[in-house]
């Protein structure tokens, strides 16, 4: 599985947290640490439907989840592609908190 993500998304860094945890040696590319890495998830997101409900609400889409031709922004289905069982709550190590 290919996982395109930032380290400067929450969601990412969670992700990171449970892969080590589990485990997982998973393919994760950071998109902001090269123009190539971020060029192919832009192409991936401007041409797939999966992104259409996150592009709606001005989201950007990471952590993506790719395995062949299926692509997924949810953890929990990416998991299920390989076997995994659903993210539990005690493997979220990081909460977001709206600005105050």
């Amino acid at each position: 599985m290919k996982i395109y993500g930032a380290d400067i998304c929450i969601d990412c860094r969670n992700l990171k947290h449970v892969m080590k945890s589990r485990g997982l040696a998973l393919e994760y590319i950071e998109i902001t640490e090269n123009t190539l890495a971020l060029r192919e998830f832009l192409a991936l997101r401007d041409h797939s439907e999966a992104f259409d409900h996150c592009k709606e609400r001005g989201g950007i889409g990471i952590p993506c989840f790719v395995e062949g031709e299926r692509v997924t922004l949810d953890m929990d289905e990416a998991f299920s592609w390989i076997g995994q069982p659903p993210v539990q709550e005690d493997e979220i190590v990081e909460r977001w908190t709206p600005p105050v």
